[in-house]
């Protein structure tokens, strides 16, 4: 049985979000000493800086009043509780976040402003809120950030909008924080494009899915925080194995100082803001890892702190 989100999931959260979410634009990046054709797309761009709008938006629109009524919560480092937050404050219903104690304050300070109670708990109490789907004492519907397919199928968008944008794209190359975002857009690019190159990629300082792949079963890694904060975890989520093995290519892993370059680059040759896990896409085509030709970076999101980026910057 296909691991896919299907087609027609995607196609009908497209429409169901064309209200919401932002079509954003895709970009050519003009380095005449490039490996490959970079192209961004750039969704942070969205109203939140971040892509996460697509499937909070797609999985709440889905929500029975009934399943709303008590309100709303997921888990997030920052960019899932923002969609969440902003959603749930147009429909006016409660939201709650369980956030990792080292959640960057410019995702946490958006949260405040859309609404959201913030709950911030250790790191590996909140992975496990991650991996079961639940939070004791917290009432309302879960929004899981990563396997439920409605968010999933909302982040497939994405995929539709680069065939359509750019039906010749050799490689996708899309940050993985859970899967999520990587099985929306690869799910859709397969229906319609199976032959396109399709790549997670991760931060050295955390990359289960790499090394998962390498041992052909899901393993466990050290994960060292950083400023990289929207993706990178412990391990492959369980649910997201067969899923996200079936539909990627690979993984390619970048360093940190790769995703800094890219920070700089972005910004100094397309004033483009990028946070840590946008980034990582672009570094990891800048550096040759996705192959020649037409290669589009999704560059998920653009919540980085501001003492963060001007140190990167000043660094250059």
């Amino acid at each position: 049985m296909s691991q896919a989100i299907p087609l027609e999931a995607i196609q009908a959260a497209a429409a169901r979000t064309a209200d919401t979410a932002l079509r954003t634009p895709l970009l050519g990046l003009p380095l005449a000493d490039a490996p490959a054709e970079i192209y961004l797309k750039l969704e942070n761009l969205q109203p939140i800086g971040s892509f996460k709008l697509r499937g909070a938006g797609n999985a709440m629109a889905l929500a029975s009043r009934r399943e709303l009524a008590r309100g709303v919560y997921t888990a997030s480092a920052g960019n899932m509780a923002q969609g969440v937050a902003w959603r749930a404050a147009r429909l006016g219903i409660p939201c709650q976040v369980v956030v990792p104690d080292h959640a960057p304050e410019t995702k946490l300070a958006a949260v405040r402003r859309l609404g959201g109670e913030i709950i911030k708990v250790p790191f590996d109490r909140w992975w496990e809120v991650i991996v079961t789907g639940e939070f004791a004492g917290l009432e309302g519907l879960f929004i899981h950030p990563v396997s439920n397919p409605d968010v999933m199928a909302g982040n497939g968008v994405i995929g539709l909008e680069i065939l359509e944008d750019l039906p010749d794209v050799a490689a996708v190359v899309i940050p993985y924080g859970g899967g999520g975002l990587s099985a929306g857009i690869a799910s859709a690019i397969r229906a319609l494009k199976p032959h396109t190159r399709i790549y997670a990629v991760e931060v050295e300082t955390a990359a289960p899915l790499a090394a998962s792949l390498s041992a052909g079963a899901p393993v466990k890694v050290d994960y060292t925080p950083s400023f990289v904060d929207g993706i990178g975890g412990v391990s492959v989520l369980p649910g997201m194995w067969r899923r996200v093995s079936e539909l990627l290519d690979d993984s390619l892993v970048v360093s940190l100082e790769e995703i800094r370059a890219a920070i700089r680059l972005l910004a100094e040759r397309q004033r483009v803001i990028a946070e840590g896990a946008g980034a990582a896409s672009v570094a990891a085509a800048l550096a040759g890892k996705a192959g020649a030709g037409k290669v589009v970076c999704v560059v998920s999101g653009g919540n980085i702190e501001r003492e963060i980026l001007a140190e990167i910057l000043a660094s250059a």
